[in-house]
């Protein structure tokens, strides 16, 4: 159980009031969502880091791409497993269940994504992600093109490197700051 109430264990206070534009976003996640989750919440301390965060979350995982949602929220998972991230593998988890309509898959892909029935595409993907997060110095043209030979395009690699980029900045801040995702992400799509 966590020592604290509030979504991170440090104490930052607030700058300004929120503005109009983050309450709208807050109220459009609680409609949508039925929760904000407690990254929001967190990043909103400051206005200008809130605004940054979410722009770039925002176009990596809802923007046009070759990768469907469902796999920007599949690499979110695999990373965070490396990461052993609670927050992320939390709330992506509950995404995946969400997506694929399938609680097991969610779950493998916590634990355990090569243990999953993925297609060629999807093992090529997260082989990719993982290996950038564990031995970034070792990804080679091979590993580039192995994605290719499984289907993606180079501007598909930018985005599968792009979120496996954000989701590991994601891990540490949250591993930094005792990030706790909202209960409710526990008991989704199941």
């Amino acid at each position: 159980m966590s020592k604290h109430k509030k979504p991170v264990a440090l104490d930052l206070t607030q700058e300004t009031p929120l503005s109009g534009e983050t309450e709208a976003y807050f109220a459009k996640c609680q409609e949508k969502l039925g929760l904000v989750p407690n990254v929001l919440t967190a990043y909103s301390f400051n206005q200008d880091k809130f605004d940054a965060f979410t722009a770039m979350y925002n176009d990596l995982m809802l923007a046009d791409s070759g990768l469907s949602k469902l796999e920007r929220e599949m690499i979110a998972v695999a990373v965070s497993a490396v990461n052993r991230c609670f927050y992320c593998l939390t709330a992506h988890g509950a995404a995946v269940r969400q997506l694929s309509g399938d609680p097991e898959l969610g779950e493998l892909m916590v634990m355990n994504y090569r243990v999953a029935d993925l297609s060629p595409r999807q093992r090529a993907m997260l082989d990719f992600a993982v290996k950038l997060t564990e031995r970034p110095a070792e990804i080679l043209e091979a590993d580039r093109q192995a994605l290719r030979d499984a289907g993606f395009s180079d501007r598909d690699i930018w985005d599968i490197a792009s979120v496996t980029a954000f989701f590991n900045m994601s891990n540490r801040v949250a591993a930094a700051t005792d990030m706790r995702p909202n209960p409710e992400y526990h008991g989704m799509a199941r």
